[in-house]
Parts: structure tokens; sequence; C-alpha cells
């Protein structure tokens, strides 16, 4: 029977919130009948039923107290949360699972692990919540005996500067916790990744997380204040400044390092009092063209939205519930101090001189009295669709659906668009004939370019999906940095970025200084190898 508090070894939630059996054969109907395709749903899995290989490691009683060995934990840590992933551990398929996990209470008992770690020469991989969606944890490939080392027992607020707006937390607390230990105080750090339930501190930071802004604050490196980090070298923690010009900024080695380096233990973060001013609208457009057009003219008027978002006519369509011919462009405006009515109506007006379509009746303003704002219509409607991830109860039926993000400047982004959408259209097509779909909207937004987050899926063939997805995710790859994008704009390098897209992007020069920073702080290279270089 399902335990309630055992997070899912396979899905995206909670033991307790599985699909059923009852459930995914319901689905999978629904896919033979809508596909015409013949699919069978297996049984939802157990943990305990994978065969894993036996441990490769005697854990000493230094270390023991915190060390698991079990087959739900080693299967539980074997992965990310990538669609590719969750399919092999859905199908209890771990050829390389880690042979121990560590839970470390303590930053002592973090230093304990690693020194134990790097004196045996074992891949070490740090993990936080495992919401890697880029095979940025536990390689797949033996690369020798592997401690995974959770940071999931660091998981406090320890203390709150409120002169600063500033707090020391420790790098394993998941968001909501996170979230609910600086409420009753007023404040909030207000980093809402979509993974946030299923993520941690120093995981974002590991990653250079990109959270609920649209705007302004949008990666988690607007909030970083100061790092500490535990090296198999020795503590790497920097000076806690609001700013500074002295040489090359040692957060910066740390934000997005992806465990290559060392262990985040802790860091200073920058929060701010809870919003009680909103204001919300959303805007229709009759092309993609002009809704584009309107969100570069809010954007550069420097309003600074906390939102600000283009959905096409697909994803428009499908996820806010318009007609499939206008586009969607949804504005957010909130302040802990200040009413957002004077910033809601610039930008209306913004957009209506870019051929937006809304009426007065249908902006929302909420000052200060609590009642919530983008909760109807279509912007609600999106809202509920993209806090939902899902439990899974596609997985392994043949359907095969992943995103991909990227930037790129303002000027060449029309010819951008184009281009990976024929590119990426085109093998869709080709892999999974006329039953596929390719929608875009915006994530984020910046003065000089948007971040264009592509959402795709085709009716594959069951038992074919990882296959099929590669075929896609090659294309998508080669087509964004064809086209002058970024391999990542949030999601993270890993192991799937790398070959093809990171290591094309980056100067060469780079890639050689990194190199030498990872051998000066892990000499012996167990740390996450294969992420970011070659180990």
């Amino acid at each position: 029977m399902a335990t309630a508090d055992r997070k899912s070894f396979w899905a995206w939630c909670m033991e307790s919130e599985e699909p059923t059996d009852a459930e995914r054969a319901e689905f999978a109907k629904h896919l033979s009948e809508r596909f015409g395709a013949s699919v069978t749903a297996k049984p939802v899995p157990r943990a305990e039923d994978a065969e894993l290989r036996p441990p490769r490691i005697q854990v000493p009683d230094s270390v023991a107290d915190w060390c698991s060995t079990s087959t739900y934990d080693r299967a539980s840590y074997a992965y990310g949360a990538h669609f590719t992933e969750r399919v092999r551990a859905f199908n209890l398929d771990f050829p390389n699972p880690p042979d121990v996990v560590a839970h470390p209470r303590t930053e002592e008992e973090v230093v304990s692990t690693l020194d134990w770690c790097d004196q045996n020469g074992y891949v070490t991989v740090p993990y936080g919540g495992g919401s890697s969606v880029v095979w940025g944890l536990a390689p797949s490939e033996d690369r020798g005996p592997t401690v995974v080392i959770s940071l999931g027992q660091l998981d406090q607020v320890l203390e709150i500067d409120e002169v600063s707006r500033a707090a020391r937390i420790q790098a394993g607390v998941f968001g909501p916790h996170l979230e609910d230990q600086l409420r009753p105080h007023g404040y909030t750090l207000r980093h809402f990744p979509q993974s946030f339930r299923f993520s941690t501190l120093g995981g974002w930071i590991a990653t250079r997380s990109g959270g609920h802004y649209a705007t302004n604050h949008t990666h988690i490196d607007e909030f970083v204040e100061s790092t500490r980090m535990i090296t198999p070298a020795g503590w790497w923690e920097s000076r806690r400044l609001p700013g500074s010009g002295a040489g090359p900024s040692p957060d910066r080695m740390v934000i997005g390092s992806e465990g290559i380096y060392g262990i985040i233990t802790e860091a200073w973060m920058r929060i701010q009092k809870r919003p009680t001013f909103r204001a919300t609208v959303g805007i229709t457009f009759p092309t993609w063209a002009a809704g584009c057009e309107a969100v570069r003219q809010i954007v550069q008027a420097k309003l600074w939205p906390a939102n600000l978002r283009i959905l096409d006519p697909d994803e428009a369509g499908r996820a806010a519930g318009l007609d499939g011919e206008n586009s969607l462009v949804i504005v957010g405006f909130e302040s802990a101090e200040l009413t957002q009515r004077h910033n809601i109506a610039q930008a209306v007006e913004i957009a209506r001189d870019a051929a937006g379509e809304i009426s007065d009746d249908e902006i929302q303003v909420d000052d200060g009295t609590g009642n919530p704002t983008g909760r109807g219509g279509a912007v609600g409607a999106w809202r509920d669709s993209f806090i939902g991830v899902g439990n899974g109860v596609e997985t392994s039926l043949g359907l095969v659906n992943d995103t991909f993000e990227t930037a790129i400047t303002w000027d060449r982004w029309p010819a951008f668009d184009a281009a990976v959408r024929e590119s990426v259209g085109a093998a869709l097509a080709e892999t999974f004939g006329e039953h596929h779909s390719l929608s875009c909207r915006f994530t984020h937004v910046y003065p000089d370019g948007p971040a264009p987050y592509y959402t795709w899926f085709g009716m594959g063939t069951q038992g074919s999906e990882i296959s099929q997805w590669q075929t896609i995710k090659d294309a998508a790859n080669e087509a964004v940095v064809s086209a002058g994008g970024t391999s990542t704009h949030h999601h993270a390098v890993g192991r799937m970025h790398r070959p093809g897209a990171y290591d094309v992007q980056r100067p060469e020069l780079f890639a050689e200084s990194i190199r030498a920073v990872k051998k000066r702080l892990d000499p012996n290279g167990i740390l996450n190898p294969g992420v970011l270089i070659d180990p």
C-alpha cells in the first residue's frame, strides 16, 4: 500500500498521488480511441520490486548512521525527473543505481561523507530535490561505485536579518518548507520555479534556476547574497555583501556549477515583504507576431511586471480555453507597499496600441484586501494548467512529450522562431505523422530579448518512447543552437545539453578554465562527472 509521506520513485508526485491501475487503463483507452493505436497499461510499479545490483560499497561505522542502501532509496535517487528517466524508472530499468544514499543531518556530517568518498575515489553526486530534467544527477553509465549525498535534512532558515532583508538558509530546504518558515515573519523569497514543490534552495543555486518573475528578478542569481560550499579541497564561502566590484564574483563560480565543484550547504538570500497589492490582466491579440511586439514594448518600458507572458494560439487554446486563433498576453504586477493600478493601466495602454483587445472591467486589481487576482477566465485557466505538473498517468503508454527552452535577442526572434518551428515541426511529422503538436510561450522576457519555451508531444510507439524522444531532442538542440539561441535558459546543462549544444555555445578557453577550477577544488574528479565538462 502506498505511503503518503514518501515521494514517488518514478512520478513527479508523492506515492499517495500516483495514478491507480484503473486510471492508467482508462487513459490508455482514451489514447487508443483518439489516435487509433493499440495501447496497454502496465501496472503501477513499486520501488521494492526493482532488481538492483548489490551495493559495491561497504559503509563504515563513521558514516553509517546517515547512510542507506535500501532498494527504495537507491531507486529513488537513481534518476531525476525528466521524461526519459521517469519512463525508465516506471519500467524498473536501473542499469546503474547508486550504491549508497547518504542523508547527512549536519554540515559536519556532510564533510565526513565527502571526505570518505574522496579518500576512496567514489563518484559523488550532490542531490537536492531530484527535479532535474537534463540528466543532471547520478550518471546513467557506470563510472564506478557511487554515493548520492542528499541535503534534505539540512532544511532550516537559520537567521533572518530584518534590517537588510536577507536570510541565512540551509541548502536542502524544499520550496514550500522555506516559505512556511519565512511567512510568520512577513517575508518571502518569492522564487517559484514550476518544480517548486519538489526542488530545493541548493538545487536552485546549483542550476541557476528561473522562477516566478518574468522580468527583473528572474534567475536565482538575483536573490543570492553569499554562498557556502564544501569542496574536497576545503570550504568556499563568500563575504556577505549587497554588491562588490572586487574582481570576478566568487558566488558566480558556485551559481550554475551543477555539483561539479562541491556541495552547497547554505546561503544568505535576499528576501522581501510578502506582496499584498496586485493587478492582473489577460489581453488577446489577433496574431502571434502582434502579441510578441506588445510584450517587447512593455518590457522595454521597464515597468517590471512580475508576470509578462505570451501564449501562442495553440497553447492559448489548449491551456487557457481560447479559440485557437488568438494569442494571449498575461500581465501581472505585485507589491508589498504600493497600489499597482497605475502600472497595469500603463501596460494595458501599450498593449492596446499594439492591437491588443481587453475591456476595462476585465482588469483585476487588489489594493490590499486579499482578494486574489488572476484566478478566473483565461488567465486563471492557464494558471491552473501551469501549476499542475501531473501525476504520470501517461507514462510508458506511447505518448512522447517534453519541452525545451532558450533565449534570443529581439532582433533575431522572428527568424529564430520560424527556423525552430520548421526544423522541429519536420522532425515531429516524420516521427509521429499527423499526431503531434508544437506550441510556444514566453516564460521570461528581458529588454533585449525573450525566453521562449516550446512544448511538444507526439503519439509514438509504446516501448519506443525514449528513442523517439531522442530524435526530437536532437532536432531541437541543433535548431536552437544553429539559430543563435542558448542551449538552456533555466533548465540547466546536465548531461543532456552537453553534446551538440552547450559544448558549441561556450568558448573553448572557458571550458578549459572550468576544468582548471575543478582540478583545484576536486583533484580526484569525484563530483558529478560528465556535467558541464568531461570527467
